[in-house]
């Protein structure tokens, strides 16, 4: 079976490079966007089976790109992965699949990669 391609779209390079070592290390392959519109473009042309979203980006948000994601690839699982709790409560973070406050240790990344990922292929687990 082919690895995942998990989509990392971060503006600060050490913080994308730290969660593409995780994620690639955990057996996924991964493309690196540094802003909204680098996503936009490899999801024009690249196979990506789940994205990885920080919010506070320069030019275009997080925020904003979301439902530009769900009117491209509808049903594309989305992880928003920011510093700041508060924007759970902006009505659009509610597209994301899962949102998750970053944390210095990226267990919890790399389980609800495990987790979209399995939902998506229609494996639940325990199975």
């Amino acid at each position: 079976m082919a690895k995942a391609r998990i989509l990392v779209v971060e503006d600060d390079d050490k913080q994308r490079q730290l969660y593409c070592e995780e994620l690639t290390a955990a057996g996924y392959a991964t493309l690196e966007a540094r802003s909204a519109q680098e996503a936009e473009e490899l999801l024009s042309h690249e196979q990506i089976d789940l994205i990885v979203l920080d919010i506070n980006m320069p030019g275009i948000s997080g925020l904003e790109l979301l439902p530009r994601i769900h009117e491209i690839h509808p049903g594309m699982p989305v992880i928003i992965h920011t510093a700041y709790g508060s924007y759970r409560d902006d009505f659009i973070s509610w597209l994301a699949d899962m949102f998750i406050v970053k944390s210095p240790d990226a267990g919890g990344l790399l389980e609800a990669v495990e987790e979209l990922l399995n939902r998506k292929r229609g494996v639940t687990l325990g199975q």
